[in-house]
C-alpha cells in the first residue's frame, strides 16, 4: 500500500466512525445511505474544500500541510497519538522497497535495567512485540505456561492466538486493543518493515478479532494501563503495566501493584514460586 493509500484509508475509516451528532452536524432527521460523516461535512469542519478533501481521501493528493492535517485531526476528534499518526502517514516514505530488518538485540543499558528490576515482573519487547528478554517474574506472570528456556514468543501472537493468554486477562478486549494500537503506530512509522507486515498478515488471517480491530484504525500509544488478571497460580490480581521506551525501538514493560494490596501479595507469592 502506497503513502497516499495509507493516509486515505485512515481518513475514510475514521470519518465513517464519527456520527453527525458527535461533532454538532445537524441532519434534520434525513435518511443517510452510509454511516458516519459525509466527506463534505468533514471538509467543512476542517475548513478545507470538499473537492480537496475528496482528493486527499482517494489518494489523488499528497500535499497536505501540517495545518490542514491538524485541522482534520481536530474535526475527526483524534487524540494526540492519533494526530501524530496522521502526520506520519502523510509523510512520503523515503524507501518504498519492503526490506528484511536486522535481528533486534537488547542493548547493554536495557539489559542493566532488566537486571535491576529483579523483584518486578519485566519484559523487553522489540518493535514487532517480540519478547527479546524477560526476568523470571515477568515470564511467570505473562507466560508461565511456556518453558522459560524455550524460544521466546511474540507478545501480539500470544494475546490473539494463545488461549492461555486470552484467559489470563479478565478484560481481554482492552489488552487486545492496546496491542493493536501499538502495532498500528509501528506500521505507520516503519512502513517498509517486512517482518512487521508479515506479523499483521498472519494475525489477520488467523484471528477474526485481530482483523476486526485492525480495520478500525484505532491508534494508541499504550504507556500505562491497568489490567485485571486471572493467574493460574496466584489467582486474581490487578496490575499496572507501564511501558518504558529506550528510544531505540525497544521497550520495557513492567507490572506493579500498590504495596500492601492483595495484588502485591499475589506478586510476592508468584516471586517465591519462581525461586
Amino acid at each position: 500500500m502506497n503513502d497516499t493509500a495509507r493516509l486515505g484509508e485512515f481518513l475514510k475509516t475514521r470519518r465513517s466512525q464519527l456520527r453527525p451528532e458527535d461533532v454538532g452536524v445537524r441532519t434534520y432527521d434525513e435518511r443517510r445511505r452510509v454511516p458516519g460523516l459525509r466527506r463534505d461535512e468533514l471538509a467543512r469542519l476542517a475548513g478545507v474544500s470538499s473537492s480537496y478533501y475528496t482528493r486527499l481521501e482517494q489518494g489523488h493528493s499528497t500535499s497536505a500541510s501540517p495545518e490542514v492535517l491538524d485541522a482534520l485531526a481536530t474535526a475527526l476528534l483524534l487524540d494526540e497519538s492519533e494526530r501524530q499518526h496522521l502526520h506520519v502517514l502523510a509523510k512520503p516514505v523515503k524507501q518504498a522497497r519492503v526490506r528484511r530488518p536486522a535481528p533486534e538485540r537488547v542493548d547493554e543499558a536495557t539489559g542493566q535495567l532488566l537486571a535491576a528490576l529483579e523483584g518486578v515482573p519485566a519484559v523487553v519487547l522489540g518493535l514487532r512485540s517480540d519478547v527479546l528478554a524477560w526476568n523470571r517474574l515477568g515470564h511467570a506472570l505473562f507466560a508461565g505456561h511456556l518453558d522459560l528456556g524455550a524460544v521466546r514468543p511474540n507478545m501480539a501472537r500470544l494475546v490473539f492466538l494463545d488461549p492461555h493468554t486470552r484467559e489470563l486477562y479478565a478484560d481481554w478486549q482492552s489488552k487486545a486493543r492496546a496491542v493493536v494500537g501499538n502495532l498500528r503506530l509501528a506500521v505507520g512509522r516503519h512502513p517498509d518493515d517486512a517482518a512487521l507486515h508479515e506479523l499483521v498478515g498472519q494475525l489477520s488471517a488467523k484471528s477474526t478479532d485481530f482483523a476486526s480491530m485492525w480495520a478500525d484504525h484505532r491508534v494508541k500509544a499504550c504507556a500505562t494501563a491497568v489490567y485485571e488478571m486471572r493467574h493460574p497460580l496466584v489467582g486474581p490480581l490487578t496490575v499496572t503495566q507501564q511501558t518504558l521506551s529506550n528510544g531505540l525501538g525497544l521497550s520495557v514493560v513492567v507490572a506493579t501493584a500498590p504495596p500492601g494490596s492483595p495484588s502485591h501479595t499475589a506478586l510476592a507469592l508468584l516471586a517465591q514460586a519462581t525461586i
